[in-house]
């Protein structure tokens, strides 16, 4: 991008924080997804974690020290039933078996933490 031509590779940020992401994620949210949604389309999205937890925090609500506690377990769809102002019927869905489930949300709590 142009726009960074200047930039050294220093300045660059080696990490996206959360509050980044979702700045991110929300315009397409908004732009692209929920067109689709609103006409009545079933929408799948695939994408990297901390987008997700971006817009699990946007349909739940949830407060800064809320999402940072949830461990979104990798590969395992979640599924949203929304009402006609796009706000979550019922809780997210993981679609898989409660033992997989656990175990992918252990794994994705771990990651990071020193191994001993």
């Amino acid at each position: 991008d142009r726009r960074y031509a200047d930039l050294s590779e220093n300045d660059l940020p080696s990490c996206e924080s959360l509050k980044d992401t979702i700045a991110r994620a929300l315009p397409f949210w908004d732009e692209e997804i929920v067109p689709q949604i609103k006409a009545g389309k079933r929408v799948l999205i695939a994408a990297h974690g901390n987008s997700l937890r971006g817009i699990v925090k946007h349909l739940e609500g949830m407060s800064e020290e809320a999402i940072m506690e949830l461990n979104l377990p990798t590969g395992i769809p979640i599924m949203y039933e929304l009402d006609l102002n796009l706000k979550p019927v019922k809780p997210m869905q993981f679609l898989g078996d409660e033992e997989t489930v656990k175990a992918a949300m252990a794994a994705v709590a771990a990651q990071g933490k020193a191994k001993k």
